[in-house]
């Protein structure tokens, strides 16, 4: 039978995964993180964990293995120094968002090294991070899923166990960042109509708030969208990357998504313009720039 979790590195201590080590650490775990910033080493040791010198050192032991870098690449590269100095019977917990197929990919090394995997990315933000209200989707084996069943409950309150196989968590944190960016796009569109017809941008938002066409998104990044320099929750170049995953896996599965094209083209324009680092709210901007009078 495995034991429980004690012992925890972290691999990535950005704007997620900070809040995200230092509940775990203030929540009773040892917990022992990660980050190429030195800033974030010391963020992390002084809400009670331990600042590691490197991915291998926070993985030195530990129980459980959280992975909350950018991409696949970073998992895997984290993997490359970290694998050897888990636990024999470690559990490795892919909270990133990745495509199905890395998820799945990376799933099998941690199977081929004797350990067990999760694919749990998380949804709910930074917010949620801080308040241990994320959505987690985890797939892998239900022995792991209730092994790290407490760790989880440290950092959410809507755990969900999607699947069994490595890359089921993936695609469901996929579909659920296609109506993520969708729907920033969409808010972004309307208020952008409102701003050109020469409405009140907060009053309007008020009204939409609490109207039919109100979403969680609207809420959330609509009065960021109302800023002039947001602080920055999530970067547009973080949907850049989302929705090529998404486009990526309805090309896979044979799906059309021309919504999620459509927003994928407004956060490109965003980028391009040289925003690609705001926050996911200025994909406002790109229509600024494309419904601006001509001079």
């Amino acid at each position: 039978m495995s034991r429980g979790i004690a012992r925890v590195g972290v691999v990535g201590l950005g704007a997620m995964g900070l809040p995200m080590a230092s509940r775990l650490a203030s929540g009773g775990f040892a917990v022992a993180g990660f980050d190429l910033r030195e800033a974030a080493r010391a963020a992390l040791a002084q809400a009670g964990g331990e600042a590691a010198g490197s991915a291998a050192a926070a993985a030195e032991g530990a129980d459980a293995l959280i992975l909350m870098v950018v991409n696949a690449a970073q998992a895997e590269a984290a993997l490359d120094a970290a694998l050897d100095a888990l636990a024999p019977d470690a559990l490795v917990l892919l909270m990133a968002t990745c495509a199905p197929a890395d998820a799945a990919r990376i799933g099998a090394r941690v199977t081929e090294s004797g350990r067990t995997v999760l694919d749990a990315p998380v949804s709910g933000g930074v917010k949620g991070a801080q308040s241990g209200t994320l959505t987690i989707m985890a797939a892998g084996e239900g022995a792991a899923f209730a092994r790290a069943r407490p760790l989880l409950e440290r950092l959410g309150d809507k755990i969900f166990h999607v699947g069994e196989r490595a890359g089921q968590g993936a695609m469901v944190k996929t579909v659920n960042q296609l109506l993520c960016g969708v729907h920033i796009a969409a808010c972004a569109e309307a208020l952008s109509l409102g701003e050109k017809a020469g409405l009140d941008s907060g009053q309007l938002l008020e009204i939409l708030s609490g109207s039919a066409a109100s979403s969680w998104m609207l809420r959330d990044r609509g009065p960021r969208m109302l800023e002039d320099d947001p602080s920055v929750a999530s970067a547009v170049d973080i949907f850049v990357k989302d929705l090529g995953l998404v486009l990526d896996a309805g090309r896979e599965a044979r799906a059309a998504l021309p919504l999620a094209a459509s927003a994928l083209q407004m956060f490109l324009a965003a980028s391009g313009q040289g925003h690609g680092g705001a926050d996911d709210s200025q994909v406002l901007r790109a229509y600024r720039a494309l419904n601006a009078p001509k001079t």
